[in-house]
């Protein structure tokens, strides 16, 4: 052995330190989604897995002319450290952003960072200690389950109905947290057209899940990135808008403009917003002064709320093009989500059928989905799997939803003819090969 060589410590032959790291770094596991991005960029598969906005329809010349106009007039400044609160004008303008959703703040409460995603990391770094628990719903993001983890969080999935979290079942769940002696601090919730659900919760369901908060003391943790993306035109109210001390609010840009420029932010009740800078400067000094200064520039040079219309019209034909094609192809047996806005929707398979079972199989017919499992902590959602159809072309929907039915009827015919009945197993010679996520 050589003298750089790491010292040989049990545990796995690829990582020789596995020992060492720790004890947060077990929850540090690869989601389903970051495993499918490879094997959906293929051209020849249709991915209705990842959530990715559709880019192509921005106003690429007039965001490389803002991009060139900061760069000339401002250039010093945006490519210099910044505050690790973010950009003043910056904070001002988002708070007229979310005048849209009825929040509304002062500057000095808004925490700008890369991406509404780690401003989750950062309130619960500052809240969290290990073995608290977090109320979910179930499902809930998979990038937030990841941050719950990774923190040695207890989360404890609450279940949803049509119209979202349901109250009495968060009551029931908080009674049980408490009786069990552990710490409960936060309700995590995704009230406007939920990733992975698809639905959204009615002003009323806002309104009992705010007074049981305040009745209990517990702080809401509100992501609403999908909030000004209903196909309608309406905006639902946050819940935010009618309790600023007992809600943080996490918003971003990444849907309503570009998620590569990774601009988020959360508002949060003074105390706390002086903790989330803390926090955000111990983790990266500040958020990208450049970044900052593009979105800004678009925001004030660019009719940015006319830019959202065109992603609703967008999103709303390509939501119709794979309802339409549920609704005509789909076996007995299967339920989805109709969602009003957003980017997904949530098919519940004939019981027959294990979406993780299905996926080898689903990926050798060139059609691309997230297993349900995924969004959950405690091995749910066997039965689930999350559809996008942000991205691909309506035609492209169409084709994917085919070749999905397919599958799907291809394993139904398998269950009956050789009686498995959860999907998991088919008779020798008939196993779909694994596909090649690497």
């Amino acid at each position: 052995m050589s003298s750089v060589d790491p010292p040989l410590i049990p545990g796995s032959r690829l990582d020789p330190w596995v020992a060492a790291y720790a004890n947060r770094a077990a929850g540090m596991t690869a989601s389903e989604i970051r495993a499918l991005f490879a094997v959906a960029s293929r051209p020849e598969v249709v991915s209705l897995a990842g959530g990715m906005p559709y880019v192509e329809a921005l106003p690429l010349d007039a965001l490389a002319d803002t991009t060139a106009r900061l760069l000339r007039e401002r250039g010093a400044q945006a490519l210099q450290y910044g505050s690790g609160q973010g950009d003043s004008v910056l904070r001002e303008q988002i708070i007229d952003v979310m005048s849209d959703v009825g929040v509304s703040a002062h500057p000095d409460d808004v925490v700008v960072t890369s991406g509404s995603q780690m401003a989750l990391d950062l309130v619960v770094r500052i809240f969290c200690n290990p073995g608290d628990v977090v109320l979910v719903e179930a499902p809930s993001y998979v990038g937030a389950l990841g941050i719950f983890r990774s923190y040695e969080c207890d989360v404890v999935h609450v279940p949803m109905d049509g119209e979202g979290l349901i109250p009495e079942a968060l009551d029931e769940a908080i009674s049980a947290v408490r009786a069990s002696g552990r710490t409960l601090k936060l309700i995590y919730t995704i009230p406007s057209f939920h990733n992975p659900a698809g639905i959204t919760q009615p002003a009323q369901r806002r309104k009992e899940i705010l007074d049981i908060a305040l009745r209990e003391g517990l702080l809401i943790l509100e992501d609403d990135p999908y909030a000004l993306l209903g196909f309608d035109g309406t905006v639902p109210r946050a819940i935010r808008a009618d309790d600023a001390e007992q809600v943080i609010y996490l918003g971003s840009f990444s849907k309503t403009l570009a998620s590569g420029l990774r601009v988020g932010w959360a508002v949060a009740p003074h105390g706390v917003r002086e903790k989330l800078v803390l926090a955000a400067e111990a983790a990266v000094l500040c958020p990208s002064n450049f970044t900052q200064g593009v979105v800004s520039e678009f925001l004030a040079t660019q009719p940015w709320r006319d830019q959202v219309d065109v992603f609703r019209g967008i999103y709303r034909e390509r939501r119709d093009a794979l309802l339409e094609s549920l609704d005509t192809l789909m076996p007995p047996g299967t339920e989805w989500t109709r969602p009003d806005g957003g980017f997904y929707s949530w098919l519940t398979l004939p019981e027959q059928l294990d979406a993780t079972a299905m996926l080898p199989r689903a990926v050798s017919a060139m059609v691309a989905y997230v297993p349900g499992t995924g969004f959950f902590s405690d091995g749910q959602g066997q039965r689930n799997l999350r559809l996008s159809y942000c991205y691909p072309e309506p035609d492209r929907i169409r084709e994917g939803v085919r070749r999905l039915a397919g599958v799907m009827e291809q394993e139904l015919e398998i269950g009956q003819t050789f009686g498995t009945a959860t999907g998991l197993h088919h008779p020798s010679g008939s196993e779909a090969p694994a596909p090649d996520l690497n």
